[in-house]
């Protein structure tokens, strides 16, 4: 990275071929060069566009930037540089947008500053001297006919934009500003979302594959599911036109005994949804929950009825838990998250070393941390009275569509390890939370609404619990870290059909009436491709590093199980109080109900369980947890996620990939995994080169060998054998000698922030001003020592 020289003078013209300081380009004339634009998806359009805007790199002491042409078009704000890229391009690249590109629906919030001359000499750091900036939140209602002259775009992946708009025409700064204003941060419809421009333009054919993605959208899917857990209760077709509730999927599972006019009743709230069964018989369901007054017999009646046909599902036995009462609420998370966030949206250094003086009481008082903590809490509670007490549970909450699908998830994902499998894992999100109803499009705030009270991260909440279990237990997931990241920021990306709506009904109604406005020529299927056709966003290459190296599939553990002799550990069965039960005689239930219902009533998951003040769990689930602990780890058994101390941590690849005073040169765990990667390649490719070579060796012996000269033929046999270890020795050292010079030749471009690399300059000098660190530490011996005589430390 260079910059202009000392000797560039006022009538010179600025060099746009590399990075510029503002004080050595203010006095320059404005330069005539043509418009730069970028590569344009279909039915993408330029809405303004401005030439001559300065980027600003974060660092604050240089002040550096590039200079080039920002544009709005109806998918994303572009900043094309002027600068030709000396850096190779990268293997990770999303096709759809670049590291300068940031969609509409991923911007977060807009800061304009107007920099006021100040009487006070010394400036901060972060300004020129004699400068003060005035940083303010930007909205609809402040721009008209203004413009600042800095723009800061924080988005909602966590990228942190500067654009200074001074050396740009007025009238190109006023309409670029008022444009991405207008574009990112005022209500729009849902037609308007950038998914119909681009699916009117392009078709998605279909792809065969051997193991798809169970899409939960037919009566096949859902039944193929309950196929391979064996489940026992009743697939539901009806509700294909809505006819039944248009708050209920088009096709979904309850419980076996639940009556056909049941289906109908209160529209779907409280009805069960059957999510997943336990191989003992017993299963997991979720309704809304449905409020029932005193003097409310009809709703009443109609919720013993249903926890009845719940319990039914085996033994009778059935405990409920109302999320809404033991886990925080939409507001809380989003609260939580908006303090959470804003320790990584850092707009230059000195913030940073600032923030980073109290990460760990910041971290603590903004109790998102917390919040996973409690989430993960609650699904080892239903984990447990599935596995051990071998109880149906039913969780519900009002509505039954965020906290309901957090917990339902994670309990399969803990005891189902065909979920920790990349298709497992996208079927296990279509089923509870497409097909669930989780209401995408207002948590996400696609559209920027103004109504608060629908937004919240509840998705991503879920990606963070399942960060947690992958973190602990990597061996025991097909995908990685990567995967779930790139996931986290598709949710952003106003492309794909598996976040634009907010449940089935919502979709359909909103495709007919879209439909309805084309011209008949132009009608037909929606092709906006789901979030799980990767190939619309990376090649190829790139998918590979959504694989997890450590991972072993389950049928090559079984086959090396059977290679010696030891018979299948199955985890589930040695748990306290979870001995196998014979299933009841036939008959047995239509005898006894009446006594059992005596005896059996039912319970609620938190009467056994941790209540939300108290600070440890109960002695059974500790002992239920501790017994787990003791048995070897089974990474295709059952998961329970170390809760106490410093295990639940931050989310380090998608919070901190983007600060660069965080990284580590050719270190961090995603450089770990990609040179286990790299080497498990090459160790794939010795054996098989082992391989042919003892099928080589072995034919060989067997055409020379004859009875006459038996004993020259084993000496010559010998000196083969002898011959080819020798080969196979050199051959591993020669794979090992490889890797071990690709490492060293990739640890220098290799960061903990891999694959999502970044350029700069790199400073490690914390820029925190003296008088401003004795403030922010704490009184002790540290805080008496004094200052070094620098301005900055």
């Amino acid at each position: 990275m260079l910059s202009l020289g000392s000797g560039v003078g006022k009538s010179a013209k600025p060099s746009f071929v590399s990075y510029v300081t503002p004080e050595e380009i203010k006095s320059e004339k404005e330069p005539s060069r043509k418009e730069n634009l970028p590569v344009l998806l279909p039915g993408e359009v330029v809405f303004c566009s401005a030439s001559t805007v300065l980027r600003f790199t974060q660092d604050d002491l240089s002040q550096r930037g590039v200079f080039g042409t920002l544009l709005c078009t109806n998918f994303r704000v572009s900043f094309v540089s002027d600068e030709p890229s000396a850096e190779k391009p990268q293997h990770f690249n999303n096709k759809l947008y670049g590291e300068n590109d940031i969609p509409l629906s991923c911007v977060d919030s807009i800061y304009g500053e107007k920099k006021k001359k100040s009487r006070v000499v010394t400036a901060p750091v972060s300004s020129p001297a004699g400068y003060e900036d005035k940083k303010k939140l930007m909205t609809g209602s402040l721009v008209k006919n203004k413009y600042p002259s800095k723009m800061i775009i924080h988005c909602k992946d966590l990228r942190v934009f500067h654009f200074t708009l001074t050396f740009c025409k007025e009238e190109d700064s006023k309409r670029i500003f008022q444009g991405i204003i207008h574009h990112c941060l005022e209500p729009k419809s849902l037609k308007c979302v950038f998914a119909f421009s681009y699916c009117e333009k392009t078709s998605c054919p279909e792809k065969q594959r051997k193991e798809r993605t169970l899409l939960f959208d037919s009566m096949e899917d859902w039944a193929q599911d309950m196929r391979r857990v064996k489940g026992t209760c009743r697939l539901v077709t009806e509700n294909t036109s809505f006819q039944l509730s248009p708050e209920l999927p088009q096709v979904f599972i309850v419980p076996s005994d639940v009556a056909d006019e049941d289906l109908t009743a209160f529209q779907g709230k409280g009805l069960p949804m059957w999510c997943w069964s336990h191989h003992s018989g017993c299963a997991l369901f979720k309704t809304s929950s449905l409020p029932v007054l005193p003097e409310d017999t009809l709703s009443q009646a109609y919720m013993d009825r249903m926890l009845t046909a719940v319990a039914a599902n085996y033994l009778y036995s059935v405990k409920t838990e109302d999320l809404s009462d033991t886990l925080p609420s939409l507001q809380d998370v989003q609260q939580s998250y908006n303090k959470f966030k804003h320790f990584f949206l850092i707009d230059n250094t000195t913030e940073f070393w600032v923030s980073d003086v109290k990460w760990f009481s910041s971290l603590e008082s903004c109790g998102w941390l917390d919040i996973i903590r409690q989430c993960l809490q609650k699904s080892v509670e239903v984990v447990e009275c599935l596995e051990k007490e071998n109880s149906n549970v039913l969780i519900m909450e009002e509505g039954g569509t965020d906290l309901c699908c957090i917990v339902s998830s994670l309990v399969q994902l803990m005891l189902d390890p065909f979920y920790r499998t990349l298709t497992g894992f996208q079927s296990l999100v279509q089923k509870e939370w497409v097909a669930g109803g989780h209401k995408f499009l207002d948590r996400c705030n696609l559209l920027q609404l103004k109504d608060k009270e629908n937004q919240a991260p509840v998705f991503l909440l879920f990606l963070e619990c399942v960060w947690q279990l992958l973190h602990q237990y990597s061996q025991a997931f097909q995908f990685s870290e990567t995967y779930l990241t790139v996931l986290s920021d598709s949710t952003h990306v106003p492309l794909f059909s598996t976040f634009l709506f907010n449940s089935h009904h919502h979709r359909a109604t909103f495709l007919r009436c879209w439909q309805a406005e084309l011209p008949q020529a132009q009608r037909g299927p929606l092709n906006c491709p789901p979030v799980w056709d990767w190939s619309v966003q990376f090649d190829c290459k790139a998918q590979d590093l959504f694989i997890n190296p450590l991972y072993t599939d389950k049928s090559k553990q079984d086959r090396a199980t059977r290679k010696t002799h030891r018979p299948k550990h199955q985890r589930q069965l040695s748990l306290p109080g979870c001995a196998f039960k014979t299933p009841p005689k036939k008959g047995f239930f239509k005898d006894e109900t009446d006594s059992l219902k005596k005896i059996l009533r039912v319970r609620r998951v938190s009467r056994w369980m941790l209540s939300p003040d108290s600070p440890q769990p109960p002695s059974s689930l500790r002992e239920f947890y501790a017994c787990w602990l003791r048995r070897p780890l089974d990474p295709h058994g059952l998961l329970l996620p170390c809760l106490t101390g410093p295990s639940v941590g931050v989310w380090m690849q998608r919070y901190l990939r983007w600060i660069h005073e965080v990284q580590i040169f050719g270190g961090g765990p995603v450089t770990v995994l990609s040179k286990v990667a790299d080497l498990l390649s090459e160790v794939q490719d010795l054996q098989r080169e082992l391989q042919h070579r003892s099928c080589s060796t072995a034919s060989d012996h067997r055409n020379n060998s004859t009875a006459s000269d038996h004993r020259n033929n084993s000496i010559t046999s010998d000196h083969r054998n002898n011959g080819t270890a020798s080969d196979h020795g050199a051959a591993r050292g020669r794979v090992l000698g490889e890797a071990g010079s690709m490492a060293a030749k990739n640890v220098v471009q290799l960061s903990s922030s891999y694959p999502f690399v970044t350029h700069r300059n790199w400073s490690f000098k914390p820029a925190i001003p003296s008088s401003l660190l004795q403030g922010l530490l704490v009184s002790g011996p540290l805080a008496e020592q004094d200052d070094e005589p620098e301005t900055l430390v």
